[in-house]
Formats: structure tokens, C-alpha cells, sequence
């Protein structure tokens, strides 16, 4: 008996380490082109591919960081970004939160059927309204503009079915608690469901963040003036001025991957239990 639970365990054993080491193969693999941009940032424009895999140069080389510095267009671009950022996410946590407050709090005819034709948008892909969106934006007069990428973040119908989960799983009690003394919707949503919501709003908050500065399609259609450009489609404009001078290229995507790490380093103990959290009463 006592040989058998003890196979046993060695078995778990030998199956934990098989998958601490194809878990750590994966993500090895994931995370070696992020260590080839920022090996070739350090190197001289024509070691990139002469050493592809000395990862750490004989003589690690700033002048690209310092041309990258020193280049305008490039700086209007991360601030570009950041504005855009900055703006959208504020007004993305007001509204999305507040919807979410009024499908998981209120009562009112209709109410789950609008929150069905909310949740089946999710089914058409951004990029089949493209057009559309084009067409619209162009009569509001925001095309060529950063509005134009500023006004579709303010919601976000994923969003809306995250936080409104997470909202169902605080007690009912705290609210009629609440009501019983005197205080209205809007109350309850700031002083008590908001501070409660927390990992979940900053798990919005970090999505949020990753999508617009990562985001490509929509700045290079809606946008045309290259100085209103964001970082991400930037970085496409100084590879074709640059030509094939990819280790500047790299030191110029190393430097638009900060705000991202940054976020991410910040925020990572909230992501999980955000996440989790928001999927436990339907």
C-alpha cells in the first residue's frame, strides 16, 4: 500500500515538472522576440542579422536610441498616443460603468433584451464596420482627427458584460441597505459599488490601455496628417524613412513598449482576481 501512494506521488511529480517545463518552453518562445527587439535596439545597424543570436553585443551601441530621441515626428506620435489614452480611458470607465450599473441594479422593461442586442454586437468583427464608420465619422467632421479614434473607446460592449458580472456578485444587500437610508442610485453606484469593483476596473483600465496604444487599423484609416499619427503607425513611417535600419527600428519600438510593461507591472495583482471575479453569477 504505502509503494503504491508513494508511485502515486512520484507519478504527480513527474507530471508537474513535465508541465512547469512545456510551460516554461512556451513562454520562453513567446518572449524571445521581445529579447531580439531589444538585443538588436543595442546593436549597430549591420550586426542585427550578422549575430541574430548574440543576444548581448561585444559593445552595446546607444546611438539609436539617441537618433530616436532626438527625432520630432517621433515624440508627437508617443504623445499623440498618450492624449488619446489619457482621454479615452476616463471616459470609457464612466459610461461602461455606468451602464453595467443599471443592467445589474435596476429594473425596467426591456431591460434584458437590450442587453442581448448589446452582447450579439459582439459577433461582427471591427474591422466589417470600417466603412461605415468612415462614412460616419466623415459627416461628424472628425476624420483626420484624434476624436475619430477618442469617441468609439468611450464603450466597449466586453466590458460591459465584465464589470456588470462583477456587479451582480456584490451583495444585493449593501444596496437596499442603502436605500433604507436614504440614499440614490447614483450614490450607491460612486460610494459603494465603485470601490468594491476595484480589481475589475483596473483590469478595464489595463485592456483598455493595451488595445488603444496597440492599436493599428484605426489610427492608419481614420487619421491621415502624419504628425497626428499614433505611435503604432509612426513606427511604420520611420521604417520606410529608415529603410532597412532595423536596429533603430527595434530601439524605436523598445521605447513604445514601455508605457505597456509599465501598465502591465502596476496592475498584474488586480488582472486575476478582475477577471475571475466578473464570471461567477450569470
Amino acid at each position: 500500500m504505502g509503494s503504491l501512494l508513494s508511485s502515486k506521488k512520484a507519478s504527480r511529480h513527474i507530471i508537474k515538472a513535465v508541465l512547469s517545463l512545456t510551460v516554461f518552453v512556451i513562454g520562453l518562445l513567446m518572449i524571445t522576440p521581445f529579447i531580439f527587439m531589444i538585443s538588436a535596439s543595442f546593436k549597430y545597424p549591420g550586426q542585427v542579422f550578422v549575430e541574430p543570436l548574440k543576444i548581448i553585443p561585444d559593445k552595446l551601441f546607444l546611438g539609436n536610441f539617441q537618433r530616436v530621441l532626438s527625432d520630432d515626428l517621433y515624440f508627437g506620435w508617443y504623445w499623440n498616443s498618450i492624449r488619446v489614452v489619457l482621454i479615452a480611458i476616463p471616459l470609457r470607465g464612466f459610461f461602461v460603468t455606468i451602464a453595467a450599473y443599471s443592467f445589474a441594479r435596476l429594473r425596467f422593461r426591456g431591460r434584458n433584451i437590450i442587453f442581448l442586442i448589446f452582447m450579439s454586437t459582439m459577433m461582427i468583427t471591427p474591422e466589417v464596420t470600417i466603412i461605415p464608420r468612415y462614412l460616419l465619422y466623415k459627416s461628424m467632421y472628425i476624420i483626420d482627427t484624434q476624436w475619430a479614434l477618442i469617441l468609439p473607446a468611450t464603450f466597449d460592449v466586453f466590458f460591459l458584460f465584465m464589470l456588470r458580472q462583477f456587479f451582480m456578485t456584490i451583495p444585493l444587500e449593501l444596496s437596499e441597505a442603502a436605500r433604507i437610508d436614504g440614499y440614490g442610485h447614483f450614490t450607491i453606484y460612486y460610494q459603494i459599488i465603485l470601490p468594491l469593483a476595484k480589481p475589475a476596473l483596473i483590469t478595464m483600465v489595463l485592456f483598455t490601455f493595451i488595445w488603444l496604444w496597440n492599436d493599428y487599423v484605426n489610427p492608419f484609416v481614420f487619421i491621415n496628417t502624419m504628425k497626428k499619427q499614433l505611435v503604432t503607425v509612426g513606427l511604420q513611417f520611420f521604417q520606410s524613412r529608415e529603410g532597412a535600419n532595423y536596429a533603430l527600428q527595434m530601439a524605436g519600438a523598445t521605447f513604445a513598449v514601455i508605457p505597456t510593461i509599465f501598465m502591465f507591472t502596476f496592475t498584474q495583482r488586480y488582472f486575476v482576481q478582475g477577471i475571475t471575479s466578473s464570471g461567477i453569477k450569470g
